[in-house]
């Protein structure tokens, strides 16, 4: 059976930025790998890939915010964006559960193997005998480079405050827009941006402390784990505030409806994400 036009799926135009899409990253990759092995060019060229990529995300977003402003997307649409946006999330779910397991099994297999419980007797007993750390550990003998170890008071612990405040504020400004309340839908998103911005300054704070305490990621297990985690989620962060301030302009503008606002529904979906994932950091790596 024929679909109405009213069921009908948008299907696009043959459009260019995929293409230029695909040249940018090549670009920025060929450039970085030159980059590397110290060949003429390099950085210009990964430098020339980064404009390509923004020129093309600037573009090929902003063709799709026309659409959406143009009623193209209906039903359906709604529904195709709502399931990626979901398996976008799940799959950021997967790649943080993988640093969450190599934290658990450095902590709590490979610490008491080395102290000689379970089947790590042998490894005690023949290698790292002298071995007594506890976690956290920059290893048997020390290897590491530092032995200074990140508390949570008290800049941890004011970001996870910051945090939390942030996804209060970004959760007001989701009823307000439900409600049509576009001067509080503003207020709660404006105020969402700052506390994320403000969030990753104060994280960029605590790596300088950290970093000239001694701490690095070459710093054993410990330090690998710790900047791997709190550094990936910062980035994170940081996309999630980038995300926020376009859908703060877009509400400048007068976009949103309490009917049609999925684009800033899902970057609230994904703000909740790293605010749950920095609850998991502030008690696994700062406070246990």
């Amino acid at each position: 059976m024929a679909r109405t036009a009213k069921n009908a799926y948008h299907v696009p135009h043959a459009a260019t930025w995929p293409m230029t899409g695909s040249v940018g990253l090549t670009m920025l990759f060929a450039g970085f790998a030159w980059h590397l092995n110290g060949a003429a060019l390099g950085s210009e060229l990964m430098a020339a890939g980064m404009v390509v990529i923004i020129v093309m995300i600037v573009g090929w977003f902003g063709a799709v915010v026309a659409e959406s402003e143009g009623g193209v997307y209906k039903r359906w649409e709604d529904k195709s964006f709502r399931l990626g946006m979901a398996w976008f999330i799940f799959s950021e779910v997967m790649f943080f559960a993988a640093f969450f397991g190599a934290l658990f099994y450095a902590r709590s297999l490979s610490v008491p193997w080395l102290l000689g419980e379970g089947s790590g007797a042998s490894t005690h007993e023949f290698l790292w005998s002298d071995y007594t750390e506890l976690w956290p550990t920059n290893g048997p003998g020390d290897l590491g480079e530092s032995d200074f170890h990140m508390g949570w008071w008290p800049l941890p612990f004011i970001n996870t405050v910051i945090l939390l405040t942030s996804g209060l504020t970004v959760t007001w400004a989701h009823h307000a827009i439900k409600q049509n309340h576009r001067q509080q839908f503003i207020a709660g998103l404006s105020l969402t941006v700052g506390l994320g911005f403000l969030f990753v300054f104060l994280q960029g704070v605590e790596y300088a402390e950290a970093y000239h305490a001694g701490l690095k990621l070459s710093s054993g297990v410990y330090g690998s784990t710790f900047f791997m985690l709190t550094g990936f989620h910062g980035l994170h962060v940081t996309l999630g505030a980038i995300m926020l301030s376009v859908m703060l302009a877009r509400a400048l503008r007068g976009h949103f409806t309490k009917k049609r606002h999925f684009a800033f529904e899902a970057a609230a979906w994904y703000w909740h994400f790293v605010d749950v994932v920095w609850l998991g950091l502030f008690l696994f790596v700062y406070i246990l």
